[in-house]
């Protein structure tokens, strides 16, 4: 009897110390040394550790969760690096620290007397918001998010995402036909007169669909799926046993991808394309075909096959890698990886565009205008 009750002691003891927050164990007299240490977290520097992914209620392995693939790392190496593949701890810091810098400056409060067309100054500038016009169209730092630290795979800090030898996409073949020469026109007549029959401005058509808000500018939602560069790269990721569904925060779009299932067999070419999957032990395999056009991918569309890898490495780590293959276009496959953090907020809220945007009726009427006045008549 005596025996059991200090067994019932030491198991109730030991239920508190587990389920009894810190302060309330020291009021109980419970020593800090007792209490259960919580596991360490992964360290993006290193290399991945042996993991057991989380399971969903049917056994497959957890991808769920809000994330993100913001990041200071380009598609592409920069040609100045040539073939380093890594960055030193030097470049990190630099690059990290220019990151910090232009977050301070860029956060400064504007001058309510400064003219409209006004560009804060920064000591330091992404190409990308030089390009935009300072930012992104006049947006004030705080309301980006494109990144603030390089991106780690398996504990590297990679110079670009692509993993070819050169950090750059393969020559085409030659005489390759690729989805530019029929592109829609906002690709292939940037800085044309609005007055140009069948130009960008001639209707709502002619602009392209992330402007029009159905699909994300850039290729947020892909396949492959890359960061834009600028704000609200981020994904919720949704399982049931027969289906995956990624909501992609820009443009409020989803991937809807069928497990276990086959490709259509006609020709037609949903946004996003068709995307079946399965599981390879603990990883999810996704192949797309039927990508439209509208979402060609470095000139490839029609014969495009998309293969993305997806697999947790880390309670905050998801990792991801592509390959892309076009045999009219490219010799062999070729692709790319990095990897997804978690959203810190993580809540995915609604990226309220909608289609049209407020500058379409501007600049269409604008153009109309233009043609007017090029007409003689008034407008």
């Amino acid at each position: 009897m005596r025996r059991a009750l200090i067994l019932a002691l030491g198991t109730a003891l030991t239920v508190a110390m587990a389920t009894t927050p810190a302060f309330a164990q020291q009021a109980l007299g419970i020593k800090e040394s007792a209490a259960p240490k919580a596991a360490p977290k992964y360290d993006p520097t290193k290399p991945y550790p042996a993991y057991n992914a989380p399971r969903t209620a049917w056994g497959a392995p957890d991808l769920m969760g809000i994330w993100s693939n913001a990041s200071l790392t380009p598609l592409t190496r920069p040609a100045t690096l040539k073939d380093q593949k890594v960055l030193t701890d030097a470049q990190v810091a630099e690059l990290e620290g220019n990151a910090q810098i232009e977050i301070e400056e860029g956060n400064a409060a504007t001058d309510p007397n400064a003219p409209a067309d006004f560009v804060a100054k920064t000591t330091v500038q992404r190409p990308e918001f030089a390009a935009a016009g300072g930012d992104v169209g006049g947006y004030n730092r705080g309301w980006l998010d494109p990144g603030n630290h390089v991106m780690r795979v398996n504990g590297e800090a990679r110079t670009g995402l692509l993993t070819t030898p050169t950090g750059s996409p393969p020559a085409r073949k030659a005489n390759a036909v690729t989805a530019a020469a029929q592109a829609p026109a906002f690709l292939t007549h940037l800085g044309e007169s609005p007055t140009k029959k069948g130009g960008a401005f001639e209707n709502m058509e002619s602009r392209s669909a992330g402007e029009r808000c159905i699909v994300s500018f850039g290729r947020n939602g892909g396949p492959p799926m890359f960061a834009n560069g600028f704000y609200n790269n981020n994904y919720e990721f949704v399982q049931t046993p027969d289906h995956i569904v990624i909501n992609v925060e820009m443009n409020h779009d989803s991937r809807i991808i069928r497990l276990n299932a086959k490709h259509r067999t006609d020709d037609v070419r949903p946004y996003f394309g068709d995307a079946i999957g399965w599981w390879e032990g603990d990883t999810l395999v996704v192949e797309t075909t039927h990508i439209p056009q509208s979402q060609q991918f470095m000139g490839a569309w029609k014969d495009l096959k998309v293969t993305e890898k997806f697999k947790r490495v880390a309670d905050d780590r998801l990792y991801y890698s592509f390959t892309v293959e076009d045999p009219t276009l490219w010799d062999a496959p070729w692709g790319g990886e990095y990897e997804f953090h978690p959203l810190e907020t993580q809540r995915l809220f609604e990226y309220a565009c909608h289609e049209g945007n407020y500058a379409l009726p501007g600049i269409l009427s604008g153009a109309r205008v233009e043609e007017a006045k090029a007409a003689g008549k008034k407008y």
